[in-house]
Formats: structure tokens, sequence, C-alpha cells
């Protein structure tokens, strides 16, 4: 098992401690995600079928819940792993590339989400007729 070491000026950098830290921020990004999705898939169950785009949006909410799932699996999996032995780097960077890549999927398809997914709620006044004087 040999480790990698980083030769730079007098600081030395924990590439490990480092990437640890940016998967956990990863993962706690994830988490609010994921609960802001289960919310806003009980918004939408609440709403009831009548809803324009009611299955729609609960596929895509299940979608990327699915997937939020599969990328906090990826991302415990990559933390857990020692970054600097250096015959476990190729292995994290393809996972890291895979987590990156399902990352971005989920947040395209919350882009859908939240474009398919408003209802008008009656807050705004829409009634745009106008008396002539």
């Amino acid at each position: 098992m040999q480790k990698a070491t980083w030769q730079g000026d007098s600081s030395n950098l924990n590439m490990n401690l480092y990437a640890t830290k940016k998967t956990a921020a990863e993962g706690m990004l994830d988490i609010a995600l994921f609960l802001a999705n289960v919310t806003h898939m009980k918004t939408v169950i609440e709403q009831g079928a009548g809803f324009r785009y009611y299955i729609a949006v609960l596929t895509l909410i299940s979608f990327s819940l699915a997937l939020q799932i599969v990328a906090g699996v990826l991302i415990i999996i990559i933390a857990r792993r020692d970054l600097n032995v250096v015959s476990n780097q190729k292995r994290l960077d393809y996972l890291n590339n895979v987590a990156t890549g399902v990352i971005f999927v989920t947040t395209v398809i919350n882009f859908f989400i939240s474009f398919f997914g408003s209802k008008r709620t009656g807050f705004f006044h829409t009634d745009l007729t106008f008396t002539r004087i």
C-alpha cells in the first residue's frame, strides 16, 4: 500500500481530509434536496390527480429521489476510501465522476420538476380586465 505524498512548500495538504470534507458537504446538500423533494411529492399528492401534470411530476420526483439515493450511496463509498493510497485513486476518481454525473442528471430533473410542478395557488390576482376612462 503506497501512500501518495504532496511535494509543495512548507505546508502539507492532506488530500484525504479535504476530499472527506468535500464529500460530507456534498452529502448534506443531497440530504437537503432529498427532503425538499419528499415535501414537494407530498404537496403534489395532496393536490390530487386533478393537477394537470400530476403523473409527470410524480414520476420526475420519484426518479429524482432514486437518483439521489444512488448518489448518496456513491458518496458514502467515496468517503470511506483513503485517497492517499495510490491504488485507490483511479477508482475513486471514476466513482467521483459517476457521482457528479448522477448529481447533474438529478439537477436537470429537478429543473423540470420546478417547471411543471407549480400550480396556481390563488395568491396572485390574475384578472386583467381594464376599464376605459
